[in-house]
């Protein structure tokens, strides 16, 4: 019967501790993972469908090609993978998780014409890759800055210039072999 006490104890403590972080890390909108009526996606960061996307206010300023002041982020699934290249071997592996920063509507667009972004983003992560960029201080503020510039002028060319307006490296990891 002692034996029995201490893995009760603790299967019931693990139990209580699950409950509270779920309790304490849930949304605040409970029905945020519902399909609307109408079969659209439901609001912002319900975690459904291709990517998250939050209307925000735009900065003043920032993205100043398009009227509107709503803006939709877009995030693409699957990371990018890019080998760096040296000596004719691989030299590491750098992974990029990025979103697109788009007017509001404009996550419809970016999923029809994923495959030809993806490509056209992939071509500026390799152009970047072999001319260095990856290699000693790869997240200097100025080599960041010039990788997104890249990355968004891909991206306004796939898409076209009023529905990008910003492409945002969320994750970025360099494996070296």
């Amino acid at each position: 019967m002692k034996k029995l006490i201490l893995p009760v104890f603790l299967a019931l403590t693990g139990l209580g501790g699950g409950i509270a972080a779920g309790l304490a890390l849930r949304p605040d909108n409970p029905d945020a993972d519902a399909i609307a009526e109408d079969g659209s996606e439901p609001p912002a960061e319900a975690g459904g469908g291709h990517g998250t996307e939050t209307p925000a206010k735009a900065e003043a300023g920032h993205g100043g090609e398009s009227g509107s002041s709503e803006t939709e982020f877009v995030k693409l699934e699957n990371q990018f993978v890019v080998p760096v290249i040296a000596k004719d071997r691989v030299e590491s592996l750098v992974l990029l998780s990025l979103t697109l920063e788009t007017p509001v509507g404009g996550k419809d667009l970016v999923f029809a014409r994923e495959p030809k972004l993806r490509d056209a983003l992939l071509q500026v992560l390799f152009d970047h890759a072999n001319t260095g960029g990856f290699r000693e201080t790869f997240t200097d503020t100025a080599n960041m800055l010039a990788l997104r510039r890249a990355l968004r002028e891909a991206a306004q060319g796939v898409l076209g210039r009023g529905q990008v307006r910003d492409v945002l490296i969320i994750d970025i990891l360099r494996q070296d072999a």
